[in-house]
């Protein structure tokens, strides 16, 4: 911070009134320069940042929201960012709104309601205008919605009466790993998943099936392996446990990319090479993946732009834009094949 003058103490922030006495305008004058709320003329605004950044004055956007009933703050609430896939698309949304004059507001809330709602409390307070979600309850994007915040669900949808959503196609993505799966004439063909309670996990289900359809080939619900948690310990145990009982097992396709993560060490704590004896095919790409040996075989939703896509919608509905009712945006996936996936062994 810049030191006091003879008009200031040096222990004091600098304030509006300060920044006027430096340019020699009014503080209505440096209201418009600073806020954009009205005219000031180039020369004018050019000469009240100057004097801000002399005296180091900062505006307080706190006290510009409480005036003006809103803010330029948006809240992005994600369940898990250690997951790579959360992070790409948090900075998918960060990029459009920093296009856009907004700032994020983000918060990790590890996939726990409790911590969900405290944040909801926490927006609302801060009155943001709209908020992206990965939602865990109903309860929360129903508060929001109720406050009067614009909400975008992201990844999954817990609501279809309150607020827009923008999912990736799960099923139609599920379907086309567990068809190249088939192509490859593997018959005996493992799915490792943690939840099939939201859109994510029980559109992928809903592929995989698809897909056995489709190809004539009965699913056996004995080799659909349902983890107890969502992480790579569980994962390991529920595939371990799993290529136990049915050693004839040709291909594993794990849901999303932890429980990849998972399948992986638990394969290579087995010995069994990858794809001579076990294909190994998953869904959401993510950097590991194509550093592996083999890399690995997956379904990518381009999650940078996933989250471009959800910050979009948001400021659309912001300006007032859309249709009345709440809907629904798809992103489509893309199957990568790579070098984990080969022709069943035998």
């Amino acid at each position: 911070m810049a030191g006091g003058t003879k008009d200031r103490p040096a222990n004091r922030p600098p304030t509006g009134a300060d920044v006027a006495r430096e340019a020699g305008v009014s503080p209505s004058t440096v209201s418009r320069a600073l806020n954009g709320s009205g005219y000031a003329a180039p020369e004018v605004r050019e000469r009240v940042l100057a004097a801000a950044a002399r005296i180091g004055y900062v505006p307080d956007a706190n006290a510009r929201t409480l005036r003006s009933r809103s803010s330029r703050s948006i809240g992005v609430l994600i369940s898990d960012l250690r997951n790579p896939f959360y992070a790409d698309l948090a900075a998918g949304i960060e990029q459009v709104l920093r296009a856009a004059g907004y700032h994020m507001v983000l918060v990790n809330d590890d996939g726990r309601a409790e911590e969900e709602m405290s944040a909801v409390q926490a927006f609302v307070a801060m009155r943001v205008p709209g908020v992206i979600v990965t939602p865990v309850s109903a309860g929360a994007v129903q508060s929001l919605c109720r406050q009067g915040v614009r909400v975008v669900q992201a990844d999954r949808r817990v609501s279809t009466r309150y607020g827009d959503a923008v999912l990736g196609a799960n099923e139609s993505g599920a379907e086309l790993v567990t068809r190249h799966l088939l192509g490859l004439g593997h018959r005996r063909i493992a799915l490792l998943i943690d939840e099939t309670k939201w859109t994510t996990g029980s559109g992928r289900l809903a592929g995989y099936r698809a897909a056995h359809e489709a190809a004539g080939a009965p699913v056996d619900e004995r080799l659909i392996a349902y983890t107890t948690s969502f992480d790579v310990t569980a994962a390991r145990g529920a595939l371990g446990g799993l290529l136990d009982a049915y050693p004839e097992v040709t291909a594993v396709f794990a849901a999303n990319n932890v429980l990849a993560q998972g399948a992986l060490e638990e394969i290579q704590h087995r010995r069994m090479r990858i794809p001579l004896r076990l294909s190994l095919a998953a869904y959401d790409d993510v950097p590991w993946m194509s550093m592996v040996r083999p890399a690995i075989t997956t379904v990518t939703q381009h999650t940078v732009e996933f989250g471009r896509r959800c910050a979009e919608v948001l400021l659309e509905r912001l300006s007032g834009g859309g249709p009345e009712r709440a809907r629904t945006i798809r992103v489509e996936p893309e199957l990568l094949v790579r070098g984990s996936t080969g022709p069943a062994a035998g």
